[in-house]
Order: structure tokens, then sequence, then C-alpha cells
């Protein structure tokens, strides 16, 4: 199998976009996108449409400020064609500093998390036109302390362990 068949153009789109994020680089993350994008960081509607509002989103809240330093990504599994990716992956983290697009307006707690995401991209002309981001809120506002998940259909950093590895022992009470 090819280079290009492994990693479909908007793959490898996605992940100059994601380095230069994590590079803080912000005219190199806007380079890789459209000229009319939009970024929603769906569970807490943070984001922007057009590109001076994910340029703007993107210096306030993302690029640079990505994650803490301790950030580990795991990638689970990539669905892709040429046009539209779906990213599941695994991130790791210690709530160690402001993280506005995932917990907009809560001060760090210390506290580690680790959280299944999906991210859905599509590219049109090599160029980024969407990104939308999914994670479970609850299981995060849990991991942190600001939720008490007793009594509650909530889970905290065991969904990741059970995405990492499906062997291990279900929930069996309901």
């Amino acid at each position: 199998m090819s280079q290009a068949e492994l990693h479909p153009p908007v793959a490898t789109l996605f992940e100059e976009h994601m380095q230069a994020e994590m590079d803080g680089d912000l005219d190199r993350t806007m380079a890789t996108m459209g000229p009319k994008p939009h970024l929603n960081h769906v569970p807490v509607r943070a984001g922007g449409s057009g590109a001076a509002d994910v340029r703007d989103f993107y210096d306030q809240h993302l690029v640079g400020k990505f994650f803490p330093p301790d950030v580990e990504i795991v990638n689970v599994s990539r669905t892709a064609d040429s046009e539209q990716m779906v990213d599941e992956m695994v991130i790791r983290f210690t709530h160690t500093q402001a993280i506005d697009w995932m917990l907009p307006g809560i001060a760090p707690t210390g506290r580690f998390v680790q959280i299944p995401v999906v991210v859905i991209v599509r590219a049109d002309d090599g160029l980024v036109t969407h990104e939308h981001i999914y994670w479970d809120q609850a299981s995060v506002l849990a991991q942190i302390g600001l939720l008490n998940p007793a009594g509650l259909p909530i889970t905290g950093a065991e969904q990741a362990d059970q995405i990492l590895d499906p062997s291990r022992e279900y929930r069996t009470e309901y």
C-alpha cells in the first residue's frame, strides 16, 4: 500500500494542522484552514465560524495553550477518505493550567484527566473547512472534582481505559 493510501490527504493535512497548534504557531495553523472555516468544541460550544473568528479563538484559547506539558495523545482509530476524517483518541493530562477550549472559566485543579475524544475534520481543496470535536464533559468534570458522579450514570477515566483495552471488565450493574 502506498503512503498516499495509508494517509489520505485530509489526514496528512490534519496532522500538519495539529502540529502547528501544538507548536504554538498561529500563522502556520491558519495556513492549513480554508477561507471560511468553522471550529466547534461541541460539549462547550467553543470555537468560531469564519476565518477571523477561528483565528481569534485559536489565538486567545488554543494555539500554544492546547494542553499542559504532560499531555499524551493516544491514537485509537482513524477513518478517512480524501475529504473527511474521523479520529478517535484518548487524551491524558494533568489539569495544571487553564484549558479554555475544554474547561472554560475553570481554574487548574491539579487533577489527572483521561478522556476519549472524537475529532471530525473535513477538507476541501487541500484546506481544513471544519473541525467538530466531541468528548464526555461530565466525565471530565467528575475527574477534576467539580461533579460528583455518585448515583449518576457517569464514569471517569475508566471509559478511556475501556477504549484502550476492550478486554477489561465491562459494567455489569445497571
